[in-house]
């Protein structure tokens, strides 16, 4: 069995279009998403429509539940205060272009969603998603995360040995394996700031009692997703970060 995981769209198209026919092409049995559809990308709604045509269940993102309540802002941490600008326009801008319809959507993902691979009729390792972190979905998950981070959010989510915990908001993939539990992060399908900028998702293929974890990059049209950013009014910059994978 092999399901995919991807996280942070942020209102890319056409690296979303990418990595789906990339999953696809790879015979995915299940795809889930982690949230943050929107935000950064000047297709909030076309990303959500996607999503939602494609059946792809899911949780939701800090970009996600605070457009959809209209809180004051993201939620999102820069130290740069370029990068802090950069959010705050595109807050901004998404709430004011996304839906009263996808906006009920967006507050409908669930915080956390359980899977159980093997069927709840038998034992197996549970699938633990989330955006960010147990507590809130703002928090980052980082892979310099210390162990007493790790063992408090694997306590709160109730993980058990063998289980699997998923999580993106970082915008960079990695995986490690953590008192029996295998913790990952699926990096972003369309906002990556891991210096590549192609698209990152998790494939996850199960097999008995093992996991195996491989992060497919996957390239998609740049050049119409820089143009769509300039033609909607957005800051140019966002379309360096992409170019860039995550840098100004």
């Amino acid at each position: 069995m092999r399901i995919a995981i991807i996280s942070d769209i942020h209102a890319n198209l056409p690296a979303l279009e990418a990595v789906l026919a990339d999953i696809a092409s790879r015979r995915a049995d299940a795809t889930y998403h982690l949230g943050d559809l929107v935000g950064y990308g000047p297709w909030p709604n076309e990303v959500i429509e996607r999503i939602r045509s494609a059946g792809i269940a899911g949780v939701a993102g800090n970009y996600d539940t605070t457009v959809a309540l209209g809180h004051p802002s993201c939620g999102c941490q820069h130290d740069d205060p370029r990068h802090r600008a950069l959010s705050t326009q595109s807050y901004r801008w998404t709430r004011e272009n996304t839906t009263a319809r996808n906006r009920r959507y967006l507050a409908s993902l669930p915080f956390r969603l359980d899977l159980r691979p093997f069927g709840g009729h038998a034992p197996g390792c549970t699938l633990i998603l989330v955006h960010g972190a147990a507590t809130l979905n703002t928090v980052y998950w980082r892979e310099d995360r210390s162990d007493r981070f790790c063992d408090k959010m694997i306590g709160l989510l109730r993980a058990r040995e063998g289980d699997a915990i998923f999580f993106g908001h970082t915008h960079k993939p990695w995986t490690r394996t953590f008192q029996g539990r295998t913790l990952v992060n699926t990096g972003s399908a369309g906002r990556p700031k891991d210096g590549d900028p192609r698209g990152s998702y998790a494939l996850v293929r199960f097999a008995a009692d093992e996991i195996e974890v491989r992060f497919p990059r996957v390239s998609y049209d740049l050049d119409r997703a820089v143009a769509a950013i300039k033609a909607a009014g957005l800051p140019d910059e966002l379309g360096v970060v992409l170019r860039t994978g995550g840098s100004l």
